[in-house]
């Protein structure tokens, strides 16, 4: 059996004299500490790998990647520190090898890796090429994959608000003009004898609630896809909110659904368009009381809160929830499970909460319920006191306070 890379270097070293081998480990250990330098101050991150898998060397960038640890990492078999990737698969060519990962922890990231063998230089053709390892590198592609999405969202909201001027000619003129011309025809019927005006004039309610219901379509597409400006102003939300939950009281009454308001009693005012917002609350108001169902003695409860950067407003019912796959394809336009819904209501949301800056977050599960939370930035907070310097014990408690100005 041929000599190994490491037999090759201790024979070198045995023939060298004791100051070469001295200058030699010198010079390896300043390149060693180098390069560790150099590879940890990298964003991508790197690992090198023996012959088996194990874990040679992880830089920092690699460790924070993986929420793991290089003192626990290093001789470690790779796939035990990063589980579900497939080392001996992806090696098993000893080719260079390129794919793209999803990963959940220690954050949702997505990431680039580069596969690719460490090989020892032979010394002479004939010699067969040593394998030594591999060595990974990763690289963060979250923020462009996220701007590839936003990219494609904007996108499809450009080709549908193209769509729209399309749709308010071509089918809201003709429905303008079959309003009309039923219109017409009710008051001949008023001439017509009593059993034809009777049988007609039922098929006439039916083809005008056909129309009313085309026209809602309509105008919720253009309301959804129609660029606006928000007209904005200082308003307190919970004010909103209560004024909302006012507004659809009486639908709300009749389908038996309870609705409480845990409403955070010093909220800061917020720039937002009053009306807009309005029509965010009543979307989701709407969707949680059609989720709830008429009789069904549901509840919904409405809570506002905030932190440092964001007001936000939850909106939490007590309805059958949504299957995951239903989730996913909720904001879609046109998708609904409602018989005679429009599919738009939430495409609305999302567009004017992204207006104002702000974010839309749904969870659910199926028996258990909704939650959709808006979250609207909050004014900037720019001045505070900061405190003094310490005085001189007195015996007495004069010590200095932080205020805070909103």
């Amino acid at each position: 059996m041929k000599p190994g890379f490491i037999d090759k270097f201790i024979d070198r070293l045995r023939r060298a004299d004791p100051d070469a081998v001295q200058r030699h480990v010198l010079r390896i250990v300043q390149e060693k500490g180098f390069l560790e330098s150099v590879f940890d101050a990298l964003r991508e991150g790197v690992i090198v790998t023996g012959t088996g898998g194990r874990i040679h060397y992880i830089n920092l960038a690699a460790c924070a990647l993986f929420g793991i640890s290089r003192k626990d990492s290093l001789g470690e078999p790779i796939e035990s520190r990063l589980r579900g990737l497939d080392w001996a698969d992806l090696t098993r060519g000893g080719q260079v090898v390129s794919r793209d990962m999803e990963i959940f922890y220690p954050e949702n990231r997505y990431l680039n890796f580069y596969v690719a063998p460490l090989h020892a230089e032979a010394e002479e053709k004939s010699e067969q090429v040593e394998n030594l390892g591999h060595v990974l590198l990763l690289r963060d592609v979250t923020q462009s994959r996220r701007s590839e999405e936003e990219r494609i969202e904007s996108e499809k909201l450009n080709a549908l608000t193209m769509l729209a001027a399309g749709v308010a000619h071509e089918i809201g003129n003709p429905l303008n003009s079959l309003n009309i011309h039923l219109q017409l025809i009710g008051r001949k019927l008023k001439k017509a004898p009593p059993k034809l005006a009777a049988d007609l004039g039922e098929m006439v309610e039916i083809c005008r609630g056909e129309v009313q219901r085309l026209d809602f379509i309509v105008t919720s597409f253009l309301s959804a896809v129609r660029p606006t400006s928000p007209q904005l102003r200082m308003v307190d939300i919970n004010e909103l909110l209560r004024d909302s939950v006012r507004f659809l009281a009486p639908e709300i009454a009749d389908r038996g659904i309870k609705v409480v308001l845990r409403l955070h009693p010093t909220l800061p005012l917020l720039s937002v368009d009053e009306d807009q917002i309005k029509q965010v609350f009543y979307n989701i108001l709407r969707n949680a009381s059609q989720a709830l169902g008429s009789g069904s003695k549901g509840r919904v409860t409405i809570t506002t809160d905030m932190d440092d950067a964001t007001v936000s407003m939850r909106f939490t019912d007590t309805g059958p929830g949504i299957s995951p796959e239903n989730l996913g394809r909720i904001t879609e336009p046109y998708f609904t499970t409602k018989a005679a819904g429009s599919g738009l209501g939430l495409l609305i949301v999302h567009r004017i909460v992204r207006e104002h800056g702000g974010e839309v977050e749904i969870k659910s599960r199926e028996g258990d319920g909704t939650t959709v939370t808006i979250f609207l930035p909050r004014m900037e907070k720019r001045m505070r006191y900061l405190p003094g310097p310490s005085p001189e014990p007195t015996g007495s408690d004069n010590g200095d306070r932080i205020i805070d100005i909103d």
